[in-house]
């Protein structure tokens, strides 16, 4: 049998990539406990723990060779982005080392400038929007940037601003902020053209499914929060999570937990090695994940009846990035159509 009909079934980790889980795991534990994420609310960005992040080489792997890098594929990466999702990280990884990767894709990281985005030490957003071209848009980490890369109409341009955009109150505790490129200060067109734009496509889908690698990890966390509470409480003598109205939606939350880490594992595979294979994987997990976060989300907070719901509740502030760290997309409408619409055609 081939060894990429092989790998297509199989999603197990390689030893490799098991410790590099472990370790992130690890560091997000320890440098992102619930108060740090609380801390950040106000900006959605914790420069301190952004700046150690990017001490692990975790900006640099995200590379290629080529550029500088360490060559992690995107299961790699997603390894990554999965524990920042767990700890809710207030860092940006996820939008930079997409940027980045357009970036070194389009022949732009060179010099002084290209090897500070390789290091992190030069931070650039990437407008994720699916249903955003040109003009005027909201950027999910475009209040922490020194750089943004944005389509506007047949071009990908580089924006800068003297005074970083203001950030914007949102749900998903993002650095999320107002951006216009027709207001920049400093407007480098990058490429421009149709191969210009299917790169940056590529760009949206491995930002969609590392994101959603990020919700499984959110999710899954939810779902020990709950779990925890549910065999610490009694009720009638017996641990709330022997009751069946607790433990069968605990059970579905699993079951989504272990569908999205498959789908998004799938979907980082064929990205990384046949992208025209099924094209339509990187939406699909991206929307089965980002539908899925919030109800499960809700269920365990549920779970943990009026304390889940108080400030002081870290299952709280699980729930509000359930459902807002996908919006940073745009309409998540818009990418459901794409996926029907490249499933139809490939089935055509």
């Amino acid at each position: 049998m081939d060894r990429y009909e092989l790998r297509r079934q199989d999603y197990s980790l390689s030893a490799d990539q098991t410790e590099l889980q472990a370790v992130y795991a690890k560091f997000f534990r320890s440098r992102s406990p619930i108060d740090t994420v609380r801390a950040a609310e106000e900006t959605g960005f914790d420069k301190d723990l952004w700046e150690q992040l990017c001490a692990t080489g975790a900006t640099t792997m995200a590379l290629p060779e080529a550029a500088g890098g360490d060559g992690a594929t995107l299961v790699d990466l997603s390894l990554v982005a999965e524990e920042l999702g767990r700890a809710l990280a207030p860092v940006p990884w996820i939008d930079h080392v997409c940027a980045a990767r357009l970036l070194a894709r389009l022949g732009a990281l060179t010099g002084a400038a290209g090897s500070a985005v390789v290091e992190g030490e030069r931070l650039v957003a990437l407008d994720t929007r699916v249903d955003s071209a040109t003009g005027r848009r909201l950027v999910g980490a475009a209040a922490a940037a020194d750089r943004i890369i944005v389509r506007d109409g047949e071009e990908i341009v580089e924006l800068g601003f003297d005074t970083r955009p203001t950030p914007v109150a949102n749900i998903g505790k993002l650095p999320m902020a107002w951006v216009d490129p027709a207001a920049a200060d400093h407007r480098t067109v990058l490429a421009a053209g149709a191969a210009a734009l299917a790169e940056y496509d590529r760009a949206l889908d491995e930002w969609r499914v590392l994101t959603a690698a990020a919700l499984v990890g959110l999710v899954e966390e939810t779902l020990r929060i709950a779990a925890e509470f549910a065999t610490t409480r009694y009720t009638m003598g017996v641990p709330i999570s022997t009751l069946q109205g607790i433990s069968h939606p605990l059970a579905d939350i699993a079951i989504t937990v272990h569908a999205a880490r498959n789908l998004t594992r799938r979907a980082a595979w064929f990205l990384e090695h046949e992208p025209t294979v099924q094209p339509g994987l990187p939406a699909a997990a991206f929307v089965y994940i980002a539908e899925a976060a919030p109800k499960a989300a809700t269920t365990a907070t549920h779970v943990q009846g009026g304390l889940g719901v108080s400030e002081e509740s870290a299952a709280a502030s699980y729930l509000l990035r359930a459902r807002g760290w996908p919006l940073a997309a745009g309409d998540l409408g818009a990418s459901a159509v794409q996926v029907a619409e490249l499933f139809a055609a490939a089935t055509a």
